[in-house]
């Protein structure tokens, strides 16, 4: 046995997580252990096929005993494992913050009860998704995680969630409709979906019908990575949902859209016959959303259109479509799961500490409280791609692999990436600016507790008493830590691990080297899934 052979731990050991918080559903301390202890498990093995998928190369489990195509099969190489990996050390990181936010306020059924089970259900569709070596077990793994999607966008019943649930519903099941009928037209013509046979079949269809299929699963997925012009939803969708979910939903979903457009772009329909489509689109997505952000005032919203923003970045390695490109768009993913994520926490902490995310209304945070200045400085900064961060490691690969390419359509797509990230930073600038270093008498009705720190920069206290008559969200409640351990212990965890990023960005560079040969080259995948000769 192989390490790569515990890959159906990734998705069994969540569902049946699952199983145990929902039994436990009125017993919250419970559930807290078992979500936690369950993600830590699943970790672990992740980390454990990771460490072994150098050495192992592509390796493919087949459940049920059931040989491909014919039976499900996972598939675990270097991509696979380095996104399970990532994505479930951010998920361990939100969850213990979501926990720790219960905790906090004093709240024991904080929050709320099915949170846990719906919140395991989420990482389990991830981690089929990432795993899944057919197009079907692809869209079962994107309908587990959103539908436990929807439920976690609307805790709490409120009218904006609601609201923007509803969109994120209709728009969801506008893609997976795409999806599905393109799955409907591709069995058609070939026979098949499991993706390796796929790999080897599509090449005998005619190249017209080759085209309408390629473009379908690409809308398909674009909507769910939000590539412009298919992000609408996004801005409006995200920022209403707790701040926990925010930080999830922003860190992974949009990867899942990504990761399949990789998947389909080098297995399935290898070549550059789109390249250039893949380009415009890359430096649409890139531009559009960070001139969204540039006109943001709050802090979620603006976090929510740099991450549509950023998509692009992943797209223009993808675009690019050579080993450094891929490459560097690999090392990216990773990058901006970890530090997007970062941000949502960070600013979820802010919301805590000064009574809301617009930054109109802040100010003087750097001094009430340095450690949550530091805890956004260092990711934004990330973001920006300021030297020698992982964000700017990333964004030179993608840079040189664009001016390696030498086309005057990856020029122009070198450039605007460039510009993304100058125009990244002024973003994070105005946000630190405003919200960490003016003063809060400058602000436009700042809260209460803002004016009511020393003029020294020493804060009152880090617990804040509210009363009956505050009708904030901590109206009648006992006295509330604003920034308490368990809510600053993870997002102090999650901000070094994207500095480990930076750390060990030889290591990781050279791994996301590896694995973008391995998909491109096809081989290994299709040889490991269907034998010795099959794609000859």
């Amino acid at each position: 046995m192989i390490a790569a052979d515990l890959a159906p731990l990734a998705v069994v050991l969540p569902f049946l997580g699952a199983a145990v918080t929902f039994i436990l559903i009125r017993h919250s301390r419970a559930q807290r252990a078992v979500s936690i202890t369950t993600l830590s498990v699943t970790l672990l093995i992740e980390v454990v096929m990771l460490l072994a998928a150098p050495a192992a190369g592509t390796h493919a489990v087949r459940l049920g005993g059931w040989e491909p195509p014919f039976g499900i099969v996972l598939v675990v190489d270097q991509f696979s494992a380095l996104m399970l990996v990532v994505s479930s050390a951010v998920s361990l990181s939100v969850l213990i913050y979501a926990a720790g936010q219960g905790m906090a306020d004093g709240d024991e059924d904080g929050p709320v009860s099915i949170f846990h089970p719906t919140y395991l259900i989420l990482v389990a569709g991830v981690s089929n998704a990432f795993l899944t070596g057919d197009l079907f077990n692809l869209y079962v793994g994107f309908e587990i995680l959103l539908t436990a999607s929807y439920v976690l966008m609307t805790l709490g019943g409120t009218a904006p969630r609601i609201r923007a649930g509803v969109t994120y519903v209709v728009v969801s099941v506008v893609s997976s409709m795409l999806f599905l009928i393109a799955i409907a037209m591709i069995y058609g013509a070939t026979g098949t979906i499991n993706m390796a046979d796929l790999a080897v079949k599509l090449e005998t269809v005619d190249p017209a019908t080759q085209l309408v299929l390629h473009l379908m699963l690409l809308v398909a997925f674009g909507i769910k990575a939000a590539v412009f012009p298919l992000s609408f939803w996004l801005p409006d969708s995200y920022p209403t949902a707790p701040a926990p979910v925010t930080a999830v939903f922003a860190g992974l979903l949009t990867k899942v859209g990504v990761y399949a457009m990789v998947r389909v772009e080098t297995l399935l329909f290898p070549g550059d016959r789109i390249n250039s489509l893949l380009m415009v689109v890359a430096l649409l997505t890139m531009l559009v959303g960070i001139l969204g952000a540039l006109a943001q005032s709050d802090i979620k919203r603006l976090l929510s259109f740099t991450l549509v923003s950023h998509i692009g970045y992943m797209v223009f390695g993808l675009a690019i479509s050579t080993r450094l490109g891929l490459g560097a768009a690999v090392y990216y993913v990773a990058h901006h799961i970890t530090v997007q994520t970062s941000l949502f926490l960070v600013t979820g902490l802010i919301e805590r500490r000064g009574g809301t995310a617009n930054v109109d209304r802040l100010g003087g945070l750097a001094r009430l409280s340095p450690l949550l200045g530091i805890l956004f400085f260092l990711p934004a900064m990330n973001l920006a791609g300021i030297p020698p961060f992982s964000g700017f490691l990333g964004k030179l690969g993608l840079i040189q692999a664009g001016v390696e390419l030498g086309t005057p359509l990856s020029y122009v797509l070198v450039a605007g990436g460039v510009v993304t990230s100058l125009l990244t930073l002024l973003v994070m600038a105005r946000v630190w600016n405003r919200a960490f270093w003016r003063s809060p008498v400058d602000a436009e009705n700042p809260d209460p507790i803002l004016l009511a720190s020393k003029a020294d920069g020493s804060s009152l206290g880090t617990s804040r008493h509210v009363t009956e008559e505050d009708t904030g969200r901590f109206a009648g409640k006992d006295p509330v830590r604003l920034l308490p351990g368990s809510m600053t212990g993870p997002t102090i965890g999650l901000v070094a691990l994207g500095l480990a990023l930076t750390v060990l960005a030889g290591p990781l560079f050279a791994l996301s080297d590896d694995a973008a040969q391995e998909m491109l080259d096809r081989t290994p995948y299709i040889e490991a899934v269907l034998g010795a000769g099959a794609d000859e």
